[in-house]
């Protein structure tokens, strides 16, 4: 029986492995499609957020508690009870979407893996594919729907999503069009499979990127067009800010080729101040000092008597 027949008559049974809001999208669009039944859901271990450590269930979690399907949150799914649990699930597919740890070879044995990974492999394979996209200034990326195997994101490919990326376009922008994408890819695939040819990555074009740390988010005043990629890759987290500790909430970057000394503040607007980098300009809307309320850029320069000419820094 193929999967197509399945899909009209027979449903799909579908194991879902997910943590983050990109998977929970992936998983509410499953759950809308006719042919399909998600019959149990795998998601990381609730986790201590914010500065009260409120322990909070992951995104995954609630949608399958919602809509009643039975959820696992696994330490590890190298523990045999956790293998068993799948075996005993006989799924047609297990769908993996930001799931946050590796399938080992038992599972992956169990039933073709297929991985939602949001860039176009074999660029950016690892943890931060969005990010690292706008942090290089491609014009465009997507999605991957992948078949799983032992490597890190170096599966072959069964499916992809171009998502182009405007100048203006941050991260939150661009992660919600990449999970439209996959969430509308996810259903198609698994429905065509059996008509679908395993495209192998080319390993030499591959690159990799790591997770996110904070200290990424801190930028010098060199070159303008260095802060703006990171301004668009690290919006909510880490977010930018200068080694003193000084948080640059809210940028523009005016058109400017010409070199200044680095951190001269250059004007003093209405509410925003234009700060002078090695090579071109930031303006600064709003900030927000170390262990102070967010303001204006007008405002912490009235704030501490800085004037046109002093620096920043």
């Amino acid at each position: 029986m193929n999967s197509e027949d399945r899909g009209e008559g027979q449903a799909i049974r579908v194991v879902f492995m997910g943590t983050p809001e990109y998977a929970r999208r992936i998983l509410e669009r499953l759950l809308e499609e006719p042919g399909i039944e998600v019959s149990l859901v795998l998601t990381q271990p609730d986790r201590p957020v914010g500065r009260k450590k409120i322990l909070t269930p992951p995104p995954v979690k609630n949608l399958a508690h919602e809509r009643g399907i039975e959820v696992l949150q696994p330490s590890s799914l190298r523990e045999e009870p956790v293998q068993e649990r799948l075996r005993a699930e006989a799924p047609d597919f297990i769908v993996v979407a930001a799931f946050g740890q590796l399938l080992p070879p038992e599972v992956l044995g169990i039933a073709p893996c297929i991985n939602l990974h949001a860039s176009l492999l074999p660029a950016y394979r690892g943890a931060s594919p969005v990010q690292q996209a706008l942090l290089q200034g491609d014009r465009y990326t997507g999605v991957t729907a992948m078949l799983m195997e032992e490597g890190l994101d170096t599966g072959p490919g069964l499916a992809y999503r171009y998502v182009l990326i405007d100048e203006s376009t941050r991260l939150r922008e661009l992660m919600e069009r990449l999970t439209e994408a996959a969430a509308e890819l996810t259903p198609r695939v698994l429905k065509r499979y059996d008509r679908l040819q395993p495209l192998p990555q080319f390993g030499a074009l591959a690159s990799h990127c790591s997770k996110i740390r904070r200290a990424d988010g801190e930028i010098t005043l060199e070159e303008a067009s260095e802060i703006r990629r990171k301004y668009r890759a690290f919006e909510g987290w880490p977010g930018v800010f200068l080694p003193n500790g000084l948080k640059l909430l809210e940028l523009e970057f005016p058109a400017d080729d010409s070199t200044h000394r680095p951190g001269e503040i250059l004007e003093i607007g209405e509410e925003s101040i234009d700060v002078g980098c090695s090579r071109g300009r930031v303006r600064i809307l709003r900030l927000q000092p170390s262990g102070k309320k967010e303001m204006s850029g007008r405002a912490y320069c009235v704030g501490r008597g800085l004037k046109r000419g002093d620096s920043l820094l």
